[in-house]
């Protein structure tokens, strides 16, 4: 190694070395070390000069020179100001050397390259003769043709991201129309040229890339009149060049969606394309390649998409085209391309079921009636191949988890046909193909063998897939069908899709009452099945037929109830959830003579075992318990997982949930009686568990549901609620006690008529107390350690701002919220930071003449006062503390709430923030911020506040927070 190289190496040396330690297997700390130090090194000027002597060296490996690469692409992005403007040239001449050093490859090094000098290209707008000189220098060569494709290609995308560039608007237009338009003729002659150059270039797939940036640019139109169409087209025969050319097309079709305007283009493309329908065959024959039909596949879907309304508007011209969809359908024997076609039969739907289309829709009957026949043949269960009967994927759990999610997708499709051809005509499908298989197969069926049970079960599926679309009156198909389905044997996957479609039908049986009890039996009868899936069905499908048959099962709440008591402790916990939701609907709509017994019957065994769980909770795993979670200890693999069990207050709070009775004003509501009778088991054991989280979750989430069921009926039980959120928020700190807070806050505001004054003033002061407990807790734990219970806190205080605004905002409290406001915009967590943000923008609010509320027409006087004054003292941290939060810390989700906040601020006192924002950047670290990105942004702000186009500052903001 020479002495010049020598001495570039160490330059160097600590950039390889850190890269080195994110590849090892070293400790974390070491990692991020590694890592900060990479960081700070890309900001750094030092950065220009040490990647390009990466990128000259011979001794380094090319993971470090693709790192050099990328961090040349961002330095020239985000930090051409720490360059002299004379010395650009300088830089785009040692790129274009570069890149002529790298014109074989390897490729991420030469992309990279290409980017670079297409983003210096658009920020050095002295530079006018960018396509010349790049063909010029780089074209000369016979092996640099793909670096000249590369550069071509990113061009137009890079232009088109150039929004991150520090540009302005006019300068970015300006640049994009000499270096994209006015370089469009030039650059189609050129890729023309190139294409006819050798049989090579002809089927080279970055060719196809390349046009395919440029169709952007160049009209459509242009390019189909050039020999570059047929190009394309012959480069679907290429292994080497199949894929790009199917992205090509693609693309062109894409560019062709307005079809009036493109009439004389897709008249030109139509016959190449129908030209390549017998590829489909030869893709599908034995032996044949997937991704290849894939890829017409692909072709011809989304030409139907294109050109979708097209089809419909000449149905016999088009036709071959949709032909060729349905041909693809129907031979991709593997299911790998067919989901490319859900989207176009979608989309034709949307026009066949208009009045306007009727014509097109007869047209094509035929071909979505075949569709159905497609579709429910491809939603069979493939045939076991090894010895193994019910292991169906041969062991591969994702392809089975692919083809699951895949039949639901596919179920869509059968919805689109219902509405093209009728339900009765896709109902009629399935039926007939069940009754085929009845009459063939039923007899030689037993519980241990099903023959061929996939033909049975994907009719099935594909009834439950169609349920949504059918009709409760219907009386043609499902009165024949239905009494087949409670016939049919027991095998697991057939026993669990018969399940399914019964619990889909329910709303069809509450109008069909005489098919309810052998459908109702069959579910029940599930319960005592073996397979585990199929008791989950049977629960799932009991919940639909009490939810819809509720009024037709009033008199069967006794018995239900005991069959509700018999399963329950033997169902999973989310079937017990759904089971008693079905059984709570039953109990809804009982007379109101009855449903306080009724719901007394129901819920009282529920009780019971919590508080028995409840009784002998000495330790964590008993406190899981009451929580409905196990505690499972997995020794071998030295941790212990959290599974759920039976959770008899989430059961308890679906009954509060769903039995909601109406009662006339003055009455007694019945479910607030027996809540009155539970509640002291309810807070006894919030204060026994007092700050175990998951069992004062659940119990404040019962008395949640109290409050949001009954509302203003809950008003005897406040006093013991206040009480018991009071103690338990002051002992525990959880978030959970400020929910039920702001569910009294809501409900029993001065808003309610019904509510008298003493109430009102005794919630509020109830809020003042929680509101304390907070703002002391925050003095003494750092707000990182509460995060959920600022985010809870804040969210309280929306709805105190919103109901009680005329006591909160003159209050005594009201500063000290304000700064504990500032302290929660130091966290960097989204949701605490979103609820902080909802409030400051909702108090701003009140410093207008549009208050958040239509409580007050316009904000009162004393409100505006008081909230200037206040920013006159905390408003420039305010300011600190957001935009800071916007270069540095804040989640990208909290951006625009962050930046409404700066908007509120300007549009209040305008005057301020400008100086606000400049203090600001000048205490940002060296570097953060170059001086002419902080003169441009302070120009901006201050022509955008005289001019009144305020909401421009927030596009300011968020463009240089973007950049850090």
């Amino acid at each position: 190694m020479s002495s010049n190289g020598v001495a570039q190496q160490q330059t160097f040396a600590p950039v390889l070395s850190a890269l080195s330690t994110l590849q090892s297997s070293v400790e974390r700390n070491q990692k991020t070390q590694a890592h900060n130090f990479l960081e700070k090194f890309q900001k750094s000027p030092e950065a220009w000069t040490t990647t390009h002597s990466m990128l000259q060296s011979v001794d380094i490996t090319s993971e470090a020179k693709v790192f050099a690469a990328t961090t040349l692409k961002g330095k020239i992005t985000y930090d051409i100001d720490q360059l002299p403007r004379e010395s650009l040239i300088a830089l785009r001449d040692s790129i274009l050397l570069l890149l002529s050093s790298y014109r074989s490859g390897p490729r991420p090094i030469r992309t990279q390259l290409c980017v670079c000098l297409a983003n210096l290209a658009i920020q050095m707008i002295e530079w006018k003769d960018v396509l010349q000189l790049v063909v010029s220098t780089l074209g000369n060569n016979p092996e640099s043709g793909d670096c000249v494709l590369e550069f071509l290609r990113v061009l137009p995308e890079e232009v088109t991201e150039g929004r991150k560039i520090t540009l302005t608007e006019e300068e970015l237009d300006a640049r994009t129309t000499e270096l994209l338009g006015n370089n469009a003729v030039q650059v189609l002659r050129l890729l023309t040229q190139y294409s006819q150059s050798s049989a090579s270039a002809a089927t080279n797939p970055q060719l196809m890339e390349c046009i395919s940036s440029w169709l952007r640019e160049i009209p459509v139109s242009e390019v189909v009149k050039t020999p570059l169409l047929g190009t394309v087209i012959n480069a679907l025969s290429s292994d080497g060049s199949f894929e790009a050319a199917v992205e090509c097309l693609c693309t062109i079709f894409r560019e062709t969606r307005d079809v009036d305007e493109n009439i004389d283009v897709i008249r030109m493309l139509f016959p190449h394309i129908t030209g390549l329908r017998p590829k489909i065959a030869e893709a599908a024959t034995e032996g044949g390649d997937p991704d290849t039909l894939k890829g017409f596949t692909r072709i011809f879907a989304e030409a139907g998409e294109a050109w979708v309304v097209l089809i419909a508007r000449m149905p016999e011209q088009f036709r071959p085209l949709v032909e060729s969809v349905l041909e693809c359908a129907a031979r991709d024997k593997d299911r790998e391309a067919i989901a490319l076609t859900f989207n176009f039969w979608y989309e034709l739907k949307l026009y066949l079921v208009l009045e306007k289309y009727i014509e097109a829709r007869v047209q094509f009957v035929d071909v979505f009636s075949q569709l159905v026949d497609i579709m429910v043949k491809h939603l069979e269960f493939p045939i076991p191949q090894g010895p193994d009967e019910n292991d169906l994927f041969d062991g591969d759990r994702e392809q089975e988890e692919k083809f699951r999610e895949f039949r639901h997708s596919m179920g869509d499709v059968l919805k689109d046909c219902c509405e093209v051809i009728g339900v009765t005509e896709c109902l009629g499908k399935s039926f007939e193909l069940i009754q085929r298989w009845v009459t063939t197969y039923a007899p030689q069926a037993s519980d241990n063998k099903v023959p061929r049970w996939q033909e049975l079960e994907a009719p099935l599926f594909s009834m439950r897939a169609m349920g949504r679309m059918v009709d409760k009156e219907e009386n043609i198909i499902l009165p024949q069908l239905m009494p087949l389905i409670v016939m049919i044997p027991d095998h697991e996957k057939v026993r669990f899709a018969a399940i399914m479609v019964l619990g889909r039908y329910t709303e069809w049986t509450s109008e069909h009452p005489d098919f309810l009890e052998p459908q109702l039996n069959y579910i029940i009868a599930a319960f005592d099945n073996k397979s585990k899936d199929v008791v989950r069905a049977a629960a799932m499908a009991l919940k639909f037929f009490c939810v819809d048959c509720k009024t037709l099962l009033v008199g069967h709440a006794a018995q239900l109830e005991t069959f509700y008591e018999s399963i329950l402790d033997k169902l999973p916990p989310a079937s017990q959830e759904e089971v008693t939701e079905g059984v709570a609907s039953v109990v809804s709509v009982q007379p109101a003579n009855r449903l306080y017994e009724t719901l007394k019957l129901y819920c009282n065994p529920i009780v019971q075992k919590l508080m028995a769980k409840a009784n002998v909770a000495h330790d964590e795993k008993g406190k899981l318990a009451v929580a409905g979670i196990k505690l499972m200890d997995t020794t071998c693999f030295k941790r212990r997982t959290l599974i759920s069990g039976a959770d008899h207050l989430q059961l308890l709070t679906i009954f509060i949930q769903v039995v909601n009775p109406y009662v006339p004003s003055g009455q007694v509501n019945p479910a607030v009686k027996y809540c009155q009778e539970i509640f002291p088991i309810l807070g006894a054991i919030a204060n026994e568990f007092n700050g175990f989280t998951p069992i004062c979750e659940r119990v404040c989430r019962c008395w949640r549901y109290m409050l949001i069921s009954y509302r203003t009926a809950m008003q005897p039980l406040l006093p013991q609620l206040a009480e018991y959120l009071v103690s338990g928020f002051a002992n525990s700190r959880l978030g959970c006690f400020l929910w039920v807070t702001s569910s009294v806050v809501r409900e029993f505001s001065d808003e309610r008529e019904l509510i008298d004054r003493e109430t009102t003033e005794a919630i509020y002061q109830f809020f003042e107390q929680q509101c304390l407990t907070m703002l002391r807790a925050l003095d003494k734990v750092p707000p990182e350690d509460l995060p959920d219970v600022i985010e809870d806190f804040f969210r309280l205080l929306i709805d105190a701002l919103l109901y009680y605004p005329h006591r909160l905002i003159p209050s005594p409290l009201f500063g000290p919220i304000f700064d504990a406001s500032l302290t929660a915009l130091t966290l960097q967590q989204a949701e605490p930071l979103r609820a902080t943000l909802h409030y400051l923008r909702d108090v701003l609010g009140y410093g207008g003449d549009n208050p958040p509320t239509t409580a007050f027409e316009k904000s009162p006087p004393e409100f505006q006062r008081t909230l200037k004054t206040l920013l006159a003292s905390k408003g420039e941290i305010l300011v600190q503390r957001i935009l800071t939060g916007l270069m540095f810390n804040f989640p990208r989700d909290n951006v625009p709430d962050a930046s409404g906040v700066l908007l509120a601020l300007v549009e209040l006192v305008p005057n301020s923030v400008a100086p606000w924002i400049l203090s600001t950047i000048q205490m940002l670290p060296t570097g953060s911020v170059s001086q002419n990105e902080s003169d441009r942004v302070m120009s901006g702000i201050n022509k955008s506040i005289s001019a009144g186009e305020l909401k421009k500052i927030r596009y300011i903001l968020q463009g240089i927070s973007s950049q850090l």
